[in-house]
This record gives C-alpha cells, structure tokens and sequence, in this order.
C-alpha cells in the first residue's frame, strides 16, 4: 500500500498534493499553498471521466455536494490518502469504499453551517408566512394586495431532525416566539441539549400533525429517502408550511406540488432538490413555493468555518497525522 510520504509527479514533473474540484474556495485553503500544491478546477465535477485520469498522482480530493466520489472514482487515485468534503452530508461520498481502500473522508461536521442554514430556513418560512416574494412580484406587476399574512408567533415549529441544523434551527424559531418540537430517532427525551434550546421531543407522527410549520434536517440514507411522501404530507396539519433544508431526495417532490395544489400544504420553500441543478419543475405555475439552489450553508462566515476547519484535517493527513474527525474508522491507514 502506498505510504503518506509517498508522492508521484505528473507530466510536468511536479507533485498534486490537493485538487479542488469544485467551488471551495477560502483564506484557510490558500494558506496551505506554501507546504503543498494546490490545483483548482470547479467544473471538472462535471466530467468524471476527467476527473478520474486527473486524480493520478494526487493525494487529496475537494468536494462538495456534486462530484459523486463513488468507488470507482477512488480506485482511480492510486495516491489518494484524504477525500474532503466541504459540507455536513456525505451522501456523495462512498466511505465504505474510502474505508476499504484506506482512504480517509474528512467533513465539516462540526456545525460550521448550521448557523446559516437555519437562518436560512426561517427566512424562508417567514417569507412564506407573510408571501414576501409573491407580494414583490405582485407590485412588480402594478398590483397593491393587502390581503392579511401568517403570524409565526405563537404557533408551533416542528424540526424533522436534531442535530445541530435543527437545533440551530430551533433556537431561532424559539427567538420569535414559537413553541419548538422535534423528533429523531438518535436523540432521547430529557437530552439537555433540547432543554437547552427549549424544544420537546414527540414522536414523528405526533409531530407532523402538530407542526404549523415542518422543517427537515436529516442526512440522506434508506431510511430517510422519499420520507416525506403522500402518505406523510397527509398527516400534516392542513395549511401546514413545509421547509426542506436537508437533501432534496428526502421528500416526493410530486407529492408536496400535489398537496399545494389541492390546498392541504399551505406552501413550501425547498433550498435542495431532487436533481441538482434543477428547475421548477414541478412545482411550475404554484406560487406558494420558494425554490432556492441549494444556498443554505453559503454564506461568507459559515463557508470560512468549514474551510477551516478542512483545511486543518488536510493538513494534518498530509503530514502523516491522524484526522482529528475521520467519517470512517481509517484516519491513518496510508
């Protein structure tokens, strides 16, 4: 197996330690240039095929949520020792894969965008509650609707996940006045965390039945795929608001255009989608839905955070050190 030290040279006879391919950009990376070379191209995602016949002789990959790192695309880098992911999900990246090939997966798994996504999600809910881009559009086009909005205050926000997005997400929803509630599995009642943020635990059906307004903040895996269904949206509150900051893949997009449709969602914001990039859809024509592209944790301070703290983890790999926070159980086998 190859060593950490270990470093081939590409055709013009200098080494690839780390390869940005996709839009990663942050003070924390470009501080790691004078003890290792860096190569960036943000579109390379796009081409696999490229992308596998670039990784020879590279020991470092940097993603976000767009190349699939798959197995195939990690046996292609016979130097590759750390796979990056500039974001919380891996549904993107094969660890099992990276585990077996002594690969180690690093990821902004600390909660350095929690912040932006949540405020993300209430925006969102707010400009749904009080139809702010409907009303622009409105005036926009010579029109004065006054009909009265949504009030948040005082209703019930539901968190579908509690990890550290949805507990972010929580916080600020509790900050205007709303009375919080949760489900995940992986969290118990009496956790003090939840004390801490002021929000109760209920089971899921209880939840959705409960929630004026619903959020998702769930990683994707089998059990969480197309959670939100027919099935679920019908045991939604009539009129409920639906926010999906997670993984578009978490919830039936026909399902929620049908459910806003025959008037049983009061309107839904979705910041990820199934396929991405994507247009509207189906949702084309319904204005009580606010699609945005996938944006929740881009915001300035937050995408600094997660550089960081990746930049951090590369260092260490690089240097022949353990991940402080590896994905997988190998945080130093190569």
């Amino acid at each position: 197996m190859t060593s950490m030290s270990g470093r081939r040279r590409d055709a013009a006879g200098t080494r690839t330690d780390i390869l940005v391919a996709e839009d990663v950009r942050g003070p924390a990376l470009d501080a790691l240039a004078p003890r290792f070379r860096i190569e960036r191209d943000e579109d390379l995602w796009m081409d696999p095929g490229a992308l596998r016949r670039r990784l020879q002789g590279v020991r470092a990959l940097v993603v976000r949520n767009r190349t699939q790192v798959d197995r195939l695309l990690l046996e292609s880098g016979p130097d590759l020792v750390v796979v990056a992911r500039a974001g919380a999900g891996l549904d993107n990246v094969d660890v099992a894969a990276a585990d077996e090939l002594g690969i180690v997966v690093v990821a902004a798994v600390g909660g350095e965008n929690a912040r932006s996504v949540a405020e993300l999600a209430l925006g969102l809910a707010i400009a749904l509650a009080r139809r702010i881009v409907d009303l622009d559009r409105d005036v926009r086009h010579g029109g004065w609707d006054r009909s009265p909005g949504l009030e948040l205050a005082g209703r019930a926000w539901g968190l579908v996940g509690l990890g550290r997005t949805g507990l972010a997400t929580g916080e600020l929803a509790r900050g205007i006045g709303m009375d919080v509630v949760g489900y995940d599995p992986f969290v118990r009642a009496g956790d003090p965390r939840l004390d801490a943020a002021g929000i109760r635990r209920l089971g899921l059906n209880e939840l959705r039945r409960a929630a004026d307004v619903l959020s998702i903040h769930v990683a994707l895996d089998t059990s969480t795929r197309n959670l939100v269904d027919e099935g679920f949206i019908t045991g939604m509150r009539k009129g409920a608001l639906l926010i999906n900051v997670s993984r578009g893949e978490t919830l039936d997009e026909e399902a929620v255009a049908a459910a806003i449709r025959r008037g049983h969602l009061g309107g839904a914001a979705l910041d990820v989608r199934t396929t991405e990039p994507s247009g509207v859809g189906v949702f084309a024509g319904l204005d009580r839905v606010i699609l945005t592209p996938h944006v929740g944790g881009l915001t300035e301070a937050a995408q600094e955070r997660v550089t960081s703290a990746l930049a951090e983890e590369l260092d260490r790999v690089l240097r022949g050190l353990p991940a402080r926070a590896p994905a997988g159980r190998t945080a130093n086998a190569r």
